[in-house]
């Protein structure tokens, strides 16, 4: 069914009496022709299994349904619940809204199927959000996809290259068995309200995973090297055991900062930490 009977976002909004939380990070966004082209960023969603996180009042809900998908969306405001279940029923079948907080919520367990994540994270826990989906040892991962909206600085921390000012851990974590790209900015003045930042979306997909690695290891190596990044390593990665010592047998100068290691670079230490044999 098409959202064509379903009333104006704003008229919905209006009638439930809702307003943008600041607490939540929330920023609607009204544009069908802007959320019909975020929709079609992971590709054709016709009977696809897709998690919408922070819905709202269902402004990017309906551009999924539009798009064919089957959504599961979890929202914690419980003021924006009334909106989307009118959105449940227009849709029978193809929308369930879960309340709850999404950072409590097993997702896999939640959709029981393998599926994209599609969702303008509320900026408190967009970042959370995302390194939990790039944590684990369980790879390829059950999401397909993620695209997702943050702010731009931290999304041009997600793509950063090794050198530059915004390549830190996230960037090391979303490509070093991911494919992580810019796929489109958004303007703040697209938002009700507008927020003080600009806004862009990344789109990640899994790749193969290095062998050799643990997840973990990696996690802790990156967390140590960029926790304090304005040191050398030398200095950063000194609690680590044996991280020195893969330093020396692969050759990497244990004054370069951590900023100037490429991911690759931080694969290889990692590997030689979880083989206990660097």
């Amino acid at each position: 069914m098409s959202d064509s009977p379903l009333p104006p976002l704003r008229e919905v909004i209006a009638r439930h009496g809702l307003s943008a939380s600041k607490a939540l990070g929330q920023n609607f966004l009204f544009d069908a022709q802007l959320l019909d082209r975020i929709a079609a960023i992971p590709g054709d969603l016709t009977d696809r299994a897709v998690l919408e996180i922070g819905p709202g009042p269902g402004g990017l809900t309906r551009a999924l349904l539009r798009a064919g998908a089957r959504v599961t969306a979890i929202e914690m405001d419980r003021r924006c619940l009334p909106a989307l279940a009118e959105l449940e029923a227009a849709f029978p079948g193809r929308l369930q809204v879960v309340e709850g907080d999404a950072l409590r919520i097993d997702h896999a367990a939640l959709v029981g199927e393998p599926f994209a994540v599609v969702a303008n994270l509320p900026y408190n826990v967009g970042t959370a959000l995302f390194t939990r989906w790039l944590s684990g040892e369980q790879w390829p991962p059950r999401w397909t996809s993620l695209t997702l909206m943050f702010q731009q600085e931290v999304a041009q921390r997600v793509v950063a290259p090794a050198g530059s000012n915004a390549y830190g851990r996230l960037a090391v974590l979303a490509q070093w068995r991911s494919t992580a790209r810019l796929a489109l900015k958004v303007h703040r003045s697209a938002f009700t309200p507008p927020p003080k930042v600009m806004s862009a979306i990344v789109h990640v997909e899994p790749a193969a995973m290095p062998s050799g690695v643990s997840a973990r290891v990696l996690e802790r190596l990156t967390e140590a090297a960029f926790g304090q990044r304005r040191k050398m390593l030398r200095q950063s990665v000194k609690a680590l055991p044996g991280a020195l010592d893969a330093l020396a047998s692969l050759g990497i100068d244990p004054q370069r900062r951590a900023e100037t290691l490429s991911v690759e670079e931080f694969v290889a230490i990692a590997r030689a930490l979880s083989s206990g044999r660097p």
